[in-house]
C-alpha cells in the first residue's frame, strides 16, 4: 500500500526519473574529464587517472630508477597507481554519492 493511500503520479515519477538519469549522466562526464594524481617514494613516483578509473599518466623521477634494484621501483609504481586509484574513489563517491542517494527511496516508492 501506498503512504497516505493514494497511488504515485507516474509523470511525475518518471520526469523525476528523467532529471536524475541527466544528473548521473553529467557527473559520469565530468569525473571522466577530471584527472587526480597519486604519489609514492615522496613523489619520485606519480601516477594520474580519470576521475572514472582511466590512468593516463605516469611519471618516475631519475632518482628512482636503480638497475640494482627495480624491485623498489615496481612497489613505488604500484603504491602510486593505488594512490591515484584512492583518489579517483574517493571523487566518485564525493559526485556519485549524492546522486545516488536519491536512488535509495527518493521516489517516494516503497523498497526503492
Amino acid at each position: 500500500m501506498f503512504p497516505g493511500g493514494q497511488q504515485p503520479d507516474l509523470s511525475q515519477l518518471m520526469k523525476q526519473a528523467q532529471q536524475m538519469q541527466q544528473q548521473l549522466a553529467a557527473a559520469q562526464q565530468e569525473l571522466a574529464a577530471t584527472e587526480v594524481t597519486g604519489t609514492a617514494g615522496g613523489g619520485l613516483v606519480s601516477a594520474t587517472m580519470t576521475g572514472d578509473g582511466d590512468l593516463t599518466a605516469l611519471t618516475i623521477a631519475p632518482d628512482a630508477v636503480d638497475p640494482d634494484d627495480l624491485e623498489t621501483l615496481q612497489d613505488l609504481v604500484v603504491a602510486a597507481v593505488r594512490d591515484a586509484k584512492r583518489a579517483a574513489d574517493e571523487l566518485t563517491a564525493s559526485r556519485m554519492g549524492p546522486l545516488a542517494g536519491g536512488l535509495g527511496g527518493g521516489l517516494g516508492l516503497p523498497g526503492l
